[in-house]
């Protein structure tokens, strides 16, 4: 008997809900929407009311400054405009049948992340073990589980390297918000020669409701510079301040 009413009871109060008034439809439906600063999003709240008139619909916690609230009947579209990291927050749709009221948050997520990577050093020496350094710019949010950098060989991961940590700075900048640098360093062993020419860092930013964006940095490789390259370089060096120093005696003799 209580497992009957248990199971009844989320479906008596749906019908006394659609009673009252429809439950409020909103587009995007995700309780997370991100936005790229710069860029532009709409949200729109809609609900209708079971005896036919129009539901009191509005959208909530948002500075006029920030964003444009158009209602109508039954509806409400929020408008935000070339966002700003200052439009971030929690906004809620309020819909009304009557005195029955429901309320819907949803969070707005203004990310940065342009194409703006560096690397440190910019050139790989084939043959030697060394520490590289791989930094994204002006990024927000910069947390790990939204922000990942790696470091691929073609399409894959470069096996063999080992992970020193990433860490987080603030990005020194004047303005609204406050935007961060991460960088991520590894230990490589000894590539081989030539070093690769095909590796990249790659920076992830993972958001809810989105596809996964990613930038690509190549990393050039230099070979070496071998013992022998180095002596025949010498010498040829000498050769030719000796040719330039006998051509320079000679132009100071006087002529007969």
């Amino acid at each position: 008997m209580e497992q009957g009413l248990t199971f009844l009871l989320p479906l008596l109060l749906g019908l006394l809900q659609q009673g009252r008034g429809g439950r409020l439809e909103v587009e995007p439906p995700e309780p997370v929407v991100a936005v790229a600063v710069g860029e532009s999003r709409q949200l729109t709240c809609r609900r209708a009311c079971a005896d036919g008139r129009a539901a009191v619909v509005q959208w909530r916690g948002l500075d006029t400054s920030l964003g444009a609230v158009q209602s109508g009947a039954g509806s409400s579209v929020l408008s935000v405009h070339n966002a700003s990291l200052s439009s971030a927050g929690i906004h809620t749709c309020v819909g009304t049948c009557g005195t029955h009221t429901l309320r819907h948050p949803v969070r707005l997520l203004v990310f940065a992340f342009p194409d703006q990577l560096t690397v440190s050093p910019e050139a790989l020496v084939a043959g030697q073990a060394q520490e590289l350094a791989c930094t994204a710019h002006n990024i927000t949010p910069a947390s790990p589980d939204v922000l990942s950098l790696s470091l691929l060989l073609g399409d894959q991961e470069l096996e063999g390297v080992q992970d020193l940590g990433q860490e987080e700075d603030e990005e020194p900048q004047e303005g609204e918000g406050q935007l961060f640098q991460v960088t991520k360093r590894w230990q490589l062993p000894p590539l081989g020669k030539p070093a690769p020419l095909t590796l990249h860092c790659q920076a992830t930013m993972r958001l809810p409701g989105m596809e996964p964006r990613s930038h690509r940095k190549p990393i050039s490789g230099s070979p070496p510079m071998s013992a022998a390259l180095w002596m025949g370089s010498l010498v040829l060096g000498l050769l030719l301040l000796a040719f330039l120093t006998r051509r320079l005696w000679r132009c100071r003799q006087p002529t007969r």
